[in-house]
């Protein structure tokens, strides 16, 4: 899974239920990997308009606005606002979400629920501190 894709995944029945796919698509000997951020490091703290807002070009549309806010943070769920907007013509996409930062033993537990073995959590080397890269064997 690339980046923190995990972390949409906000209910566990539907977190276990897309492990436990992962695990049968992969079969033995199979492994996966993918990252989370780590809830001490409270990276939404940093989701600011004043820290993420940014102007890039893209082709074919030309410049475009984007940040991210956070709205509301409930135990391990944070929501989240990022609006595009086209600067070219002025219209705005408003896009809302909502990540789950779990513990890493609940990472684990999970994993060991789904039928992966040998969960191994790591350091991120380029977010040292800040995620984790996770492992495990089907």
């Amino acid at each position: 899974m690339t980046a923190n894709v995990a972390q949409v995944f906000l209910e566990d029945g539907e977190w276990i239920a897309t492990l436990r796919a992962i695990n049968t698509c992969l079969g033995v000997g199979g492994l996966i990997a993918f990252e989370s951020r780590v809830p001490s490091d409270q990276a939404w703290n940093r989701w600011t308009k004043e820290l993420t807002q940014r102007v890039v070009d893209v082709d074919g549309e030309g410049p475009l606005e984007e940040w991210v806010h956070v709205t509301k943070v409930d135990g391990e769920f944070v929501t989240f606002d990022s609006p595009t907007i086209f600067l070219a013509d002025g219209e705005r996409i408003e896009s809302r979400s909502t990540l789950r930062f779990r513990t890493q033993e609940a990472i684990c537990r999970s994993l060991l629920e789904a039928g992966f073995t040998n969960p191994e959590v790591r350091d991120l080397p380029h977010a040292p501190g800040r995620g984790w890269l996770i492992l495990a064997h089907a």
